[in-house]
């Protein structure tokens, strides 16, 4: 099996890591050896694909579906497995292997950036719905999602995320006077927020109707976290954005924005201005990132929206 990853993931690690790394090249042998250490039977190659890892649909050695997930350590998919660990297939896909232990590097499960994860119906998700019914389990799901970390937990929280967005932000203003004042309202909103948060919770990090699946143990379940612990807001707050493109050509977008606002902070009993807050900081912050690496058109369309709120 030619383990070659879609052109999708190498244009996206291309702009995550501009210097390069050798995690391509090494990725063929690794994924061989996964593939070895389980006893797994290769069906294909997801294709498209994510923009952090590649997906692999395999069976099992007892003939199970399954799927093996390989990402770079930047994509951090060791906190992946501790989240997934945590929720236990609860709203999120299931792991099929044990977190590994301190003393079981040696194993296959202990294999840095490799995840064995139960089999969902990866062409399905949630985007595939109406957009109201498609919000509807979207919010349904991350709802599930939100339980409190482990007491001793090594996730990144959102103050610590959002800060180092924060620096990036401000020297993309710096060099881009276009961008300076919404990325100063982004900036203002953050430390207001983050002055009083109301929770302190596991959180799925990126969540957005593309990450959940349907799924035979459940109709959806969330895939592709990178989580963080913070409030409810953050997390919901990519939500609201979703299928922005359609809102950006709607002559009624602002209005239908505020209003999605209103709906999901009711329907997750969120604080409305602390989501407007948060949808503002990620919508300006995904904006300058995207024109940071070239994709003008994703840029314009998420400064477009910022703007709106």
């Amino acid at each position: 099996m030619v383990f070659e990853p879609p052109q999708r993931l190498v244009r996206a690690l291309g702009e995550t890591a501009p210097e390069g790394d050798d995690w391509l090249e090494k990725l063929p042998q690794v994924a061989h050896e996964a593939v070895a250490q389980r006893e797994l039977t290769v069906e294909r190659v997801q294709v498209p694909g994510g923009r952090s890892s590649l997906v692999v649909l395999v069976r099992t050695a007892d003939g199970g579906p399954a799927v093996l997930k390989l990402a770079p350590r930047r994509a951090r998919p060791e906190s992946e497995r501790a989240a997934l660990a945590r929720w236990d297939g609860r709203g999120a896909v299931r792991l099929l292997e044990e977190p590994p232990s301190s003393s079981s590097s040696s194993s296959p499960s202990g294999a840095q950036g490799v995840l064995l994860l139960e089999r969902l119906h990866p062409d399905v998700s949630v985007r595939t719905l109406p957009e109201a019914k498609a919000l509807l389990e979207a919010a349904g799901t991350l709802r599930r999602l939100w339980v409190d970390p482990p007491e001793e937990h090594g996730f990144e929280t959102v103050a610590t995320r959002t800060g180092r967005q924060a620096r990036a932000m401000r020297a993309s203003a710096s060099a881009d006077p276009e961008v300076a004042p919404l990325v100063e309202a982004a900036l203002t909103a953050r430390e207001e927020l983050l002055a009083e948060p109301p929770e302190h919770r596991l959180l799925h990090g990126t969540f957005r109707q593309s990450k959940v699946l349907s799924g035979e143990r459940m109709p959806w379940l969330a895939v592709g976290p990178d989580p963080v612990v913070g409030e409810h807001a953050f997390d919901l707050a990519r939500l609201v954005r979703d299928r922005v493109e359609d809102l950006i050509a709607q002559p009624s977008g602002a209005a239908t924005t505020r209003r999605r606002v209103k709906r999901l902070a009711e329907s997750l009993e969120v604080d409305r201005e602390r989501l407007r807050g948060w949808t503002l900081f990620r919508a300006v912050e995904s904006g300058v990132r995207a024109r940071r690496v070239g994709r003008e058109r994703d840029a314009e369309l998420l400064l477009e929206f910022a703007g709106w709120l």
